[in-house]
């Protein structure tokens, strides 16, 4: 067995990994069943595929709780909404 005792998991840490394991494994099931989910324009004015958009989506999520946690002395919870209504819009517009 591998010895994970190096890294701090706690419940936070391990909600972030398994929801980025899920995103990328939702990625794929969508893949699989809908394969022609090819380049498309959108408001950035390049092409962007859904795993583009993905990235694009988890780093942006990334910088704005960041910011939130920079600024803001409310629960981290509300930067978490803010990052998933921004990937939604980001699936959505780019």
């Amino acid at each position: 067995m591998i010895d994970l005792g190096w890294m701090a998991w706690t419940q936070p840490t391990a909600i972030f990994f398994t929801a980025i394991a899920s995103l990328i494994l939702c990625m794929c099931v969508w893949e699989y069943f809908s394969p022609r989910g090819g380049p498309r324009f959108g408001i950035l004015r390049f092409k962007t595929t859904r795993g583009d958009r993905l990235f694009i989506a988890l780093l942006g999520s990334a910088f704005i709780c960041l910011a939130w946690l920079a600024m803001a002395s409310s629960s981290l919870w509300w930067g978490t909404l803010i990052s998933v209504a921004f990937a939604v819009l980001i699936f959505i517009f780019v």
